[in-house]
């Protein structure tokens, strides 16, 4: 390509940048891109949903199947594990094989799952059945992202569809504590995974009208088995160990070993990286600050956030005397919060950039927790949870929008499923990292069983989350704040030059 024609095709992504367009070629916007975003974040609510509704219908579940003693936790488990162990290697067939293909063979996928979770005749056939919806899910999150990516060209418009995506996600949170209940007492616990098929149906429907195919890598398709294999088993025990570390100890022999062999894998698995011609992550990625600084920071959000959301529920239930219904309701405020951050950083980030962004939500993040921590055996919902939820809320949207765009800003369109799993995969790390450590705080300093000795551990938990927080703002000032812009790193015989690549950056990076 002549050097006339790469410097118009500059011009032409300048202008598509400013106007939040996906197509490259410099066309004019396509006008159903947003219906193709609702599509996209009601597959993602329903994820989200999935994930946690199913909590509120396990002693349903339990009595109904006989589950042996403490096999009903495998319910929650089995999903998760193959959640998060398999979203790297999900995003990546995006980007070998077509977002919008595998998002919708993901989707399908994650349909006929839940038709088997609602009709399981045994529990051994209702966990097989929780483990392929935990793949469908791991395919599905992903390659949505990495569509959303291509629809949205970095910039202004990018930026406010990532703060509709992760807003969403807050509320489906919410919705799922809200509508598990009456659903599982009125409809039976079947009904919970039912209610999957109309938005699977809508998807299917839809999405081969409405959705862009991604980018694909040029050349010879090649995957890489070995690093999938050993990535995807570090993940799943580093998940497994943080979850049972709460019941088996942090000391035991079950922990240590899982978390040295956790470790033993992920030094492998970066061999095979280096090593391998087609590697599953090229470990040229991790040359981007935005990208490293980003990630750490979705982990440290995670950690606080989840960390935070479990605290919360245990003192409104247990001190507060809550039933599940009445805590949906009233914590409803901070996943109002949370999009309305969201929404609100996303706006600001074409401004400011995502830097002051990342600085303010930690902050709120640290302060909303902070004012938790002065909880009361003898409290109310006005006095101890309103205002803390308020500014908790807020520090979610911002920081996950702020996280988000900085740990996605520079991806090469070939390679956006891929940096999609790695931030979705961090994120589950660090929502279990920081639900086994708040709720092993809080255990480790319960005085009682009274109201008055479990607000002692209610609070001292509330104190490790904003701990989790502070440590995130001082990430964002070390990691985020740095004064060279990071390029995207540039592989031999992309066919792209640097200064091409600038124009994709959002403002303010």
């Amino acid at each position: 390509m002549s050097r006339a024609s790469r410097n118009n095709r500059t011009s032409q992504a300048t202008d598509v940048g400013s106007q939040g367009l996906a197509d490259r070629t410099g066309s004019t916007p396509d006008p159903r891109r947003w219906l193709a975003l609702t599509l996209l974040v009601a597959a993602f609510f329903m994820v989200i949903v999935d994930s946690q509704i199913v909590m509120l219908a396990l002693p349903a579940i339990e009595s109904e199947l006989g589950f042996a003693a403490g096999g009903i936790q495998w319910v929650m488990s089995a999903y998760l594990l193959s959640f998060g162990g398999l979203l790297m290697f999900g995003g990546r067939t995006a980007d070998l094989l077509g977002g919008r293909r595998m998002f919708l063979l993901g989707t399908a996928l994650f349909g006929v799952a839940s038709v088997l979770c609602g009709l399981a005749w045994t529990d051994e056939v209702l966990i097989t059945a929780r483990v392929v919806q935990g793949v469908a899910a791991a395919v599905m999150t992903p390659t949505a992202m990495a569509v959303l990516m291509h629809t949205f060209a970095e910039g202004p418009e990018r930026n406010k569809a990532l703060g509709i995506w992760t807003g969403i996600g807050a509320f489906g949170a919410t919705a799922a504590l809200l509508i598990g209940g009456p659903i599982t007492d009125g409809l039976g616990w079947e009904w919970i995974f039912y209610i999957n098929v109309p938005v699977v149906a809508a998807v299917l429907i839809f999405g081969p009208r409405l959705l862009k195919e991604t980018p694909v890598r040029a050349g010879r398709r090649r995957f890489d088995p070995a690093g999938a294999i050993t990535i995807t088993a570090a993940i799943a025990l580093l998940v497994y160990a943080v979850s049972e570390a709460p019941i088996v100890g942090w000391g035991s022999g079950q922990t240590v070993w899982m978390l040295i062999a956790a470790a033993v894998l992920l030094v492998v698995f970066t061999v095979i990286e280096s090593k391998s011609q087609a590697p599953l992550i090229p470990l040229r990625i991790f040359r981007s600050p935005t990208v490293v600084g980003g990630n750490i920071l979705m982990i440290i959000v995670a950690m606080a956030v989840y960390g935070g959301a479990l605290i919360t529920s245990l003192y409104a239930q247990q001190v507060l005397g809550y039933s599940a219904v009445k805590f949906g309701l009233s914590t409803a405020i901070y996943a109002l919060m949370s999009i309305i951050g969201a929404n609100v950083s996303a706006r600001l980030v074409a401004k400011v950039g995502y830097k002051p962004i990342a600085i303010v939500g930690m902050t709120l993040l640290s302060v909303g927790l902070l004012l938790l921590t002065q909880i009361d055996p003898n409290g109310g919902y006005w006095s101890d949870l309103f205002f803390g939820l308020v500014i908790f809320g807020s520090g979610i949207g911002s920081t996950n929008v702020a996280a988000s765009i900085a740990s996605l800003t520079g991806a090469k369109p070939e390679e956006s499923g891929l940096v999609s799993g790695i931030n979705n995969a961090v994120f589950q790390i660090g929502a279990a990292l920081g639900i086994a450590i708040a709720s092993s705080v809080a255990f480790a300093y319960t005085t009682g069983t009274d109201a008055a000795g479990l607000n002692d551990g209610f609070q001292a938990g509330f104190l490790a989350t904003a701990i989790f927080a502070m440590v995130g703002l001082v990430t964002a000032l070390l990691l985020l704040l740095s004064r060279k812009p990071a390029q995207p790193p540039v592989a031999a015989g992309d066919g792209a030059s640097a200064e091409a690549q600038k124009v994709h950056v959002p403002a303010g990076h």
